[in-house]
């Protein structure tokens, strides 16, 4: 008989995901054993197999669910007339608010390598490609003259922002210096700024 699903699954299985981004973060993807991650996340051995066959497909969920979960969010946006400049601040300070607390996600994302098939691979592209569509459309918004007949340094631009914005965990200390609003405010006037001589 097939395990039904409990109907709390969704926030057990986040906690889980959480739990287990936290062990592969902490332990590395080689050293990390199913065994550890589900003593952490408090589930059966058996369970946590029962929905994840093996580590490779407990990565590509890990960084699968932090990817749509970003998208959902910036795609949830309601546009309300605001202006261009306005809209690039909104969308910065939402994506650094869904990166508190996504440390280990991100480590996993950038350390996944060989987990993920080629498939896997395919399907995150793509979520980040819609990622990234949401910032490029409002900066080309903002200074049009980025796309030219010639070339284009949209892409360019809008990858320097995100370095800016996917890099921020390896420094950032809540209560430090800086808030997480504050530098939303400084990525988004490094931008608008530095925009403008951009040829």
């Amino acid at each position: 008989m097939a395990r039904t699903r409990a109907s709390d699954f969704e926030e057990k299985q986040r906690i889980l995901l959480k739990e287990a981004a936290h062990v592969f973060a902490s332990q590395g993807m080689d050293k990390a054993s199913m065994s550890q991650i589900a003593k952490e996340a408090g589930v059966s051995k058996s369970l946590l197999y029962h929905y994840y066959p093996s580590k490779d497909a407990l990565i590509f969920a890990i960084i699968l669910d932090h990817l749509e979960r970003m998208e959902a969010t910036l795609a949830s946006l309601t546009d309300h007339g605001e202006a261009p400049k306005a809209r690039l601040r909104m969308l910065i300070g939402t994506t650094l608010e869904v990166y508190r607390g996504a440390d280990d996600e991100h480590k996993v994302q950038l350390n996944a390598g060989q987990a993920l098939t080629d498939a896997q691979q395919a399907q995150i592209r793509a979520l980040e490609r819609r990622i990234v569509a949401h910032f490029s459309a409002v900066i080309l918004q903002i200074n049009p003259d980025l796309v030219t007949p010639e070339r284009s340094l949209l892409m360019p631009v809008t990858m320097s922002l995100f370095g800016m914005m996917n890099w921020v965990y390896m420094w950032f200390r809540e209560g430090g210096a800086i808030t997480r609003d504050e530098y939303a405010d400084v990525a988004t006037t490094l931008i608008l700024e530095g925009v403008k001589a951009v040829r």
